[in-house]
């Protein structure tokens, strides 16, 4: 093949012109209207094809378009004010948080994530999870954290959905140009592209890193399309989620190892990373060794100075989404890591092990994350009892209850979501919504938007959903060849005046995307009532390797083709964020039905609840808790039961769901009163975001984080490296005091001055004798365990309340005391228990230490 010598074209544009290169490489346009309608306004229709990428729309426009717009003095006038606010917004650099400073470091927080969903023209991220880390990652720009992203760079994404003419889901990988996306390499001290490598069984993947900004915070990406790499090297981040189970051990050390020494690289040291699902748990086993390597730790110092500034996030409440490596894959990549870090290999194993003895388990990224952080949650609080159950086993003298996983619910970046013409509503009445979206005053006056001016607006992001509907099905039919007369038929799909009810997600089969189609007679009955209307858009992919839920989509197809449906419900291919946005903004009801309790969280409801569109769900993620049982926020599908044969679930929970659309929503969205206003259901779009909008939100969530992870996580930091790591070496030894010393403690003589009956609140006192074989009374927290009890005398709810140390009794041996109140008549019941006490321990369950009394 000839040789070619290859240049960068790109537009000249005059010097007045220039800013709108900063605007187009900063991803603040995507949740800024202003912006987004300058780059709209330079040309439409390209900014339509472009997929709202300005950095294409810039490098495609003509030059004339060019030279017309620098003549324009109103469209410079838009532009210099757009630039003036990136500026202002730039410069802003209040926190309400105030992080422990160190010297020469900036920086507090890398957060890792193997995906992230913040603009249709980055395309690295396939659904809830990334879309999650992005909005997360704009909330952190709003509130001015000193945060950084990292994560992969992948050149085909994730795939793009279509279907056959008998509605099965097929998969293509459009290639994607890095140089015509809002990216630029990071280069390094000699104006080179900075690169980084890793090791794999011998050989050495390297990766180049490219950057985006995203308002304030910078977004490190990494791209393995190297020539030094082998031809599968080059394929590691070429699609997300791509590939075998060696292929995403590759991607996942490319992230969490590769992550690290990019951040090195640029001279970036965070002090707490977070890890966004286990995928960059490998992040917290390279910085144990750097520490060994640079700072001369032992391998438990590192460790708990690892543990101590690292803050985990699970999101799956199925076991088999958490990724498993075999012994033997393990082994030929990190043997000789392990030798790095002062290891044998089975011990090493132990690490991802939930039993530690079991040298057949499988290595578990979960359980790694876990073990290497002091600070770990759920995305709902119903998902943080589900991964206390799930991960019992990695604690297994903890009560379920003690489990050291709690729960943040996750958020949605309302700036982000909210339409256009909803925000213009929300200036008007709610004020300073975007920038203080978690505040209670401001969704309490909602309550002030004119009930007219409210259904009007929403009235219109209905109609444009429908005309979007529309287009985007004629489209679809177009490229399948289909007839003419069939195409046409798209064009009178759907009423804009109709009741919408959305369901868009991934076509997980918990999902229960066919929940309707399990009573397809009723299902016609309703679509075909002329006096009230209702209608389907559904939208998701299935995985490429899931054919159960590509099953689901073709039987949903072939029903929305019939005849008696194909007016009423459709299915919108090639599910993305374009897509998601018109949906959650233009439905009047958001629809999730997934089997109880697999859905971790579910933020499309979210989106969808922050302009005025009802719920009607299972109680299940975010549902459970935000969910009021008047329904004067939305609507339940049963009242949280879980079933043992999921068949019945499913047939039960279908005609519970038939019965609320005819008995509730419809009669409610059709009971108009003057000027044919459905006052009623207003009322409930004013209550769900009176009472939901400032909770369920990213900054919410992020400040959630700041507070109970990043910022006892950074005080942590702060004090295990002072004075050369001397507390972080200290820690390592009092934790190694304790594990040897451990099984040797004891609780007895238990004594109270009670009888078997007791007063409500009259207090039960208890003395024990507590052996510590040389542990200082400081090293331990005793502590009485109670609470009503059933009559298997099960605890049915607890507390804790500590003991105070009186005497020393010689030979290890002290007296404690304590007394406990009982709050409410019935059994009662107690225990004692001994767990470790430091205090640069943030949970003292975390070392899964706990020693009971045998009362």
């Amino acid at each position: 093949m000839q040789a070619l010598r290859v240049f960068s074209v790109v537009p000249k544009l005059p010097p007045r012109l220039e800013a709108l290169w900063d605007l187009a490489y900063n991803l603040w346009f995507s949740w800024n209207n202003d912006i987004t309608n300058i780059f709209a306004t330079i040309d439409h229709d390209l900014w339509t094809a472009c997929d709202q990428n300005p950095v294409e729309l810039l490098n495609r426009l003509s030059q004339r378009r060019i030279e017309e717009l620098a003549r324009d003095d109103f469209f410079l006038q838009r532009l210099a004010d757009a630039k003036r606010s990136l500026e202002h917004y730039k410069d802003r650099r209040h926190s309400p948080f105030r992080f422990p400073a160190l010297p020469d470091r900036d920086m507090a927080v890398a957060y890792f994530s193997l995906e992230y969903g913040i603009a249709m023209c980055l395309p690295i991220y396939s659904g809830g999870l990334g879309v999650l880390a992005g909005d997360h990652l704009k909330s952190a720009s709003d509130l001015n954290l000193p945060l950084v992203g990292v994560g992969l760079l992948y050149r085909e994404g994730y795939f793009r959905q279509y279907m056959t003419p008998d509605g099965w889901q097929q998969e293509r990988y459009p290639g994607h140009d890095f140089e015509q996306m809002p990216l630029k390499p990071v280069l390094d001290d000699i104006g080179n592209q900075l690169r980084i490598c890793v090791g794999l069984a011998g050989q050495s993947l390297c990766a180049r890193v490219w950057e985006a900004q995203v308002g304030k915070v910078r977004l490190f990406l990494l791209d393995t399309n190297l020539s030094e790499n082998s031809h599968e090297f080059r394929q590691v981040t070429a699609r997300l989620y791509g590939g075998g189970l060696e292929m995403r051990l590759w991607q996942e050390i490319l992230l969490g190892i590769g992550g690290i020494k990019a951040l090195t690289a640029m001279g970036i040291e965070p002090m707490v990373i977070h890890m966004n699902e286990g995928h960059s748990a490998f992040a917290g086993l390279e910085r144990i060794r750097v520490y060994m390597q640079e700072h001369g730790l032992s391998f438990e110092a590192a460790t708990e100075l690892t543990a101590s500034s690292s803050v985990f996030t699970t999101h799956t409440p199925v076991p088999a989404g958490n990724d498993r490596f075999p012994p033997e894959l393990m082994r030929a990549y990190f043997e000789d890591y392990a030798g790095k870090l002062g290891l044998a290999f089975k011990v090493f194993m132990a690490l991802g092990r939930e039993d530690p003895r079991d040298e057949g388990e499988h290595f578990c990224m979960t359980v790694l994350a876990l073990r290497l952080s002091r600070f770990s949650n759920g995305v709902s609080r119903l998902h943080g009892e589900v991964s206390r159950r799930m991960w019992r086993k990695v604690w297994p003298q903890n009560p379920v209850e003690d489990v050291p996983i709690g729960s943040i619910t996750n958020g949605i970046h309302a700036a982000t979501w909210v339409a256009r013409d909803m925000a213009i509503l929300y200036d008007r009445y709610l004020g300073n919504w975007r920038e203080d979206p978690d505040c209670k005053r401001i969704w309490e006056q909602a309550d002030s938007i004119p009930d007219a001016e409210l259904w009007r607006t929403h009235e219109r992001l209905r109609e444009r959903l429908v005309d979007f509907v529309r287009k985007r099905l004629r489209k679809q039919l177009m490229d399948k060849g289909a007839r003419q007369k069939e195409v046409l038929v798209a064009d009178e799909v759907l009423d804009p005046q109709a009741l919408t009810i959305g369901f868009a997600r991934r076509f997980a089969t918990y999902k229960r995307a066919n929940l309707l189609l399990m009573d397809k007679e009723r299902l016609v009955r309703l679509l075909n009532d002329s006096g009230r209307r209702v209608q389907f858009i559904f939208a998701g992919k299935a995985h490429p390797n899931d054919n159960e839920g590509k099953k689901i989509i073709q039987e949903l197809q072939q029903l929305c083709r019939r005849d008696d449906c194909r007016a009423s419900m459709v299915f919108l291919e090639d599910y993305d964020v374009k897509i998601a946005s018109r949906m959650v903004q233009g439905c009047d009801v958001w629809l999730n039905n997934p089997r109880r309790p697999l859905e971790a969280c579910g933020t499309s409801g979210m989106k969808a609840m922050i302009n005025g569109v009802l719920q009607v769900s299972t109680l299940d993620g975010w549902w459970d808790e935000a969910f009021q049982p008047d329904n004067r926020l939305g609507w339940a599908i049963g009242r949280g039961e879980e079933y043992e044969d999921a068949s019945y679930q499913d047939f039960v929970e279908s005609q519970t769901l038939f019965n609320i659309l005819e008995n509730d929503i419809l009669p409610e969205f059709y009971d108009r009163g003057r000027g044919n206003l459905p006052r009623n259901w207003l009322l409930k779009m004013k209550s769900a975001l009176r009472e939901l909008g400032p909770v369920f939100n990213a900054h919410r969530m992020v400040e959630e984080y700041v507070e109970h992870a990043y910022l006892p996580s950074c005080r942590n930091y702060v004090s295990l490296v002072k004075d050369d790591f001397r507390a972080a070496k200290e820690l390592a030894d009092w934790r190694m005091r304790l594990m040897t010393r451990w099984g040797n403690l004891a609780i007895d003589d238990i004594r109270t001055e009670t009888h078997a009956d007791v007063f409500v609140e009259e207090p039960i006192l208890i003395e024990a004798r507590v052996h510590l074989d040389g542990l200082s009374v400081s090293d331990v927290r005793v502590e009485v365990y109670h609470g009503p009890v059933s009559q298997d005398s099960v605890f049915t709810r607890r507390s804790t309340t500590p003991m105070s140390p009186e005497k020393d009794l010689g030979d290890g041996w002290h007296l404690y005391r304590g007394e406990v109140l009982p709050q409410e008549s019935g059994r009662f019941g107690f225990t004692l228990r001994i767990l470790p006490h430091h205090p640069l321990l943030l949970d003292a369950h975390a070392l899964g230490l706990i020693r009971w009394a045998n009362v």
